[in-house]
């Protein structure tokens, strides 16, 4: 019995990443405008919650503070046979890019009132990775016109099959 898998999953076993989680609102909520793969400190009880699958990317951002970039917001639920030593859910975590990434981005969010979130994190050759945007918030004007687009695409390729199909 053979398992769906979309195109999507297909082209990232294909790189070598296995998709923890994406950050689906932030496609509704924002402009994304540039992207860049970072990688995060992450504690060992993490990781294996990671692998669980128990990550929540939502309503997190991105922070510069002292020269470092710090993830805020991510909620990473406790490890279950986790002992005392677990980690906290929502603790800040660091982002590891080079000194001029880290400058370069932070200057582009600064002058043009742009905002870092995380659009998705993901295993590669063992490591996690987090892939941050650049982006500019949406006005409701915008969100309603991406949904009319949307829908509209929709209902085309649904005439389409419809003619195929007859």
């Amino acid at each position: 019995m053979e398992r769906a898998v979309s195109e999507d999953a297909k082209a990232d076993v294909k790189r070598g990443e296995k998709v923890i989680t994406t950050n689906r609102k932030a496609h509704h909520d924002y402009f994304i405008l540039d992207s860049i793969e970072a990688g995060i400190e992450l504690r060992g009880t993490e990781v294996k919650s990671l692998r669980a699958g128990g990550v929540n990317l939502k309503d997190s951002y991105v922070e510069t503070r002292a020269g470092q970039m710090t993830l805020i917001g991510v909620h990473i639920s406790p490890w279950e046979s986790g002992n005392r030593f677990n980690h906290a859910p929502e603790r800040p975590r660091r982002l590891l890019l080079h000194k001029r990434e880290i400058f370069r981005w932070t200057q582009k969010s600064r002058e043009k009132s742009l905002t870092i979130v995380p659009l998705r994190m993901y295993f590669k050759g063992g490591r996690v990775k987090v892939e941050i945007a650049l982006v500019k918030g949406k006005r409701s004007y915008d969100k309603r016109a991406a949904i009319a687009d949307r829908e509209s695409r929709r209902e085309r390729d649904r005439a389409l099959k419809e003619a195929r199909d007859r």
